[in-house]
């Protein structure tokens, strides 16, 4: 099979439409970041926090990019010590709609997608890879002035 065709059925089976709850080996978890040689560290949705690493298999490989912070499903494995589980599906929007509405995604989650898309004024979402500049506002008893300190502040989402 060629590059060019297993490129085009792998992304067609992401694409599918295929909103399977998941089984009993299988838990949603958030990339936290990319470790290297198809490895990701994940943080659990379960209330434990727990992080741990998970693999690529193979036809996913050069294929399917994960950043930071997307969702995918993860099948645990028994003999992994390190390397705890393999991502089976990387979840888009459509698939964590439905998820919500079954009632199967992890509630630690709904609360950091919606802090993931909050808006300003003019119904933009912040660009988080850009520094942003504060100012506060402060008064001092003994100056009549206002003093209004600029401070640079790198936003990030740990969350």
């Amino acid at each position: 099979m060629s590059r060019v065709t297993k490129i085009k059925h792998v992304l067609k089976e992401q694409a599918t439409n295929d909103f399977d709850l998941p089984k009993a080996n299988q838990q949603i978890v958030k990339i936290v970041a990319s470790r290297g040689n198809n490895l990701h560290e994940v943080l659990s949705g379960q209330e434990s926090n727990e992080q741990y690493l998970v693999s690529m298999p193979m036809k996913f490989r050069k294929n399917v990019w994960v950043k930071r912070g997307d969702f995918v499903l993860v099948e645990t494995i028994e003999e992994g010590n390190k390397v705890k589980g393999e991502i089976c599906r990387i979840l888009t929007q459509e698939h964590i709609k439905a998820f919500e509405k079954e009632g199967v995604w992890p509630a630690k989650f709904i609360k950091q997608r919606q802090q993931n898309h909050e808006v300003d004024e003019h119904g933009l979402i912040q660009n988080t890879n850009r520094k942003f500049l504060v100012n506060h506002e402060s008064e001092d008893d003994d100056d009549e002035d206002e003093r209004v300190d600029s401070v640079n502040i790198f936003s990030c989402n740990n969350a």
